[in-house]
């Protein structure tokens, strides 16, 4: 009985005739076309980030260094980190590949995405690589060079918010002075 189902099985999905046959052919698919962000000459080829996608950098710098400090305490049970232990790591953070961040354009405006960044829509085309790896471990070296290790540590210890309160938001942050910007609607996801 189970060799005759499966060999029917296997006829139906060769002859291709199941729902067509019967319902005629499925309606085409909508094409959409989502066009890659244009870049600025500054976008593409400065070895600096760009001032207005630097809010965003920051963002994700600190979502990186959150992360790896965790991971090391979450070796040592939770404990405080020796300072040996949380230079080494915050070197490492800094000196990543950086490779899954890129820009996008979202509603017209150029968006840093990746990691730690607010989820975009589902539709948009990335571009990565080039200089944005660069760019963001340039910027992660120079925070912890302006901040300090130690600095950076205790916020890190009192939490993600202060992290990113100490390296993006004070009076002379990338994010001083913007807006906060809303995180874009999510798209309707289709049921299957």
């Amino acid at each position: 009985m189970r060799a005759a189902l499966a060999a029917w099985l296997v006829l139906s999905l060769l002859q291709g005739a199941g729902a067509e046959a019967m319902c005629g052919d499925p309606p085409a698919a909508p094409s959409r076309s989502v066009p890659a962000p244009q870049l600025s000459p500054e976008e593409r080829l400065s070895p600096h980030m760009p001032e207005s996608l630097r809010c965003d950098a920051c963002h994700a710098i600190a979502f990186q260094i959150q992360e790896q400090l965790s991971k090391a305490e979450g070796k040592v049970g939770k404990k405080a980190l020796k300072e040996s232990d949380y230079l080494e790591v915050l070197e490492r953070s800094c000196s990543q590949d950086w490779e899954s961040y890129g820009v996008l354009e979202l509603d017209g405006e150029k968006r840093l995405s990746g990691p730690g960044l607010p989820r975009q829509q589902p539709l948009s085309v990335m571009v990565s690589g080039g200089p944005w790896p660069g760019r963001l471990s340039k910027l992660c070296h120079g925070y912890v060079g302006e901040q300090g290790e130690a600095l950076i540590y205790g916020a890190h210890r009192r939490g993600p918010a202060a992290l990113r309160q100490l390296l993006c938001h004070g009076d002379k942050g990338p994010c001083a002075g913007h807006k906060d910007r809303p995180d874009p609607p999510k798209a309707p996801q289709n049921e299957l």
